[in-house]
């Protein structure tokens, strides 16, 4: 069970792995969002 006798310090977590995690799922969502405008160009283009 956690030791509840010990005072949290803030800033003393490492967080590394989650800023790799929140890196990763920028640079997806931007690639998501790159992808779909292009589709829809690529639609209406074809479309025309």
């Amino acid at each position: 069970m956690a030791d509840h006798n010990q005072e949290h310090q803030h800033g003393t977590m490492d967080i590394r792995e989650q800023e790799k995690t929140f890196a990763g799922f920028i640079r997806m969502s931007i690639w998501v969002a790159v992808i779909s405008i292009a589709v829809l160009v690529f639609l209406a283009l074809a479309n025309a």
